[in-house]
């Protein structure tokens, strides 16, 4: 395995680890311990899920930068790809309105409940999904 392959690898897996961890672990656990209200949970939630999309931001060009570098098979760059719509959409189009209703809620407005939660939840799948063929197909090569 060339060098760009191994540092391609090592980024997806890291990268699926972290959504792994914290949007299946963290972000539902966060509310069930003692003491979390709605708004603290949402407080965590917002600065928790910045960061993440922020590294999620650099593993992706770290990924495009190496498969640029030392291309991939299309199986590779196809999964990445995948990944990486997945990642816009949910910052470009989903956290805006996820963070609206955050607003209103720590506003101390009573917002009604947002599918978007849903919608975000169901793009992690996807990603999930893609960034674990991405790895599979980069340590097969």
């Amino acid at each position: 395995m060339s060098p760009a392959r191994a540092v391609e690898a090592a980024v997806v897996f890291v990268w699926l680890g972290m959504v792994l961890a914290i949007s299946f672990l963290e972000a539902p656990l966060k509310f069930r311990a003692p003491n979390v209200t709605l708004r603290i949970g949402l407080g965590i939630g917002r600065l928790v899920f910045r960061a993440l999309n922020s590294v999620e931001v650099v593993f992706a060009i770290v990924i495009a930068a190496t498969s640029i570098a030392c291309p991939p098979s299309a199986g590779v760059i196809t999964a990445s790809v995948v990944a990486f719509v997945v990642l816009a959409l949910q910052i470009v189009v989903v956290r805006p309105r996820l963070t609206h209703r955050s607003d209103q809620v720590l506003a101390g407005l009573d917002a009604p409940r947002s599918r978007g939660h849903y919608v975000y939840v169901g793009l992690e799948v996807i990603k999930v999904l893609a960034l674990a063929a991405a790895g599979v197909l980069l340590l097969s090569n």
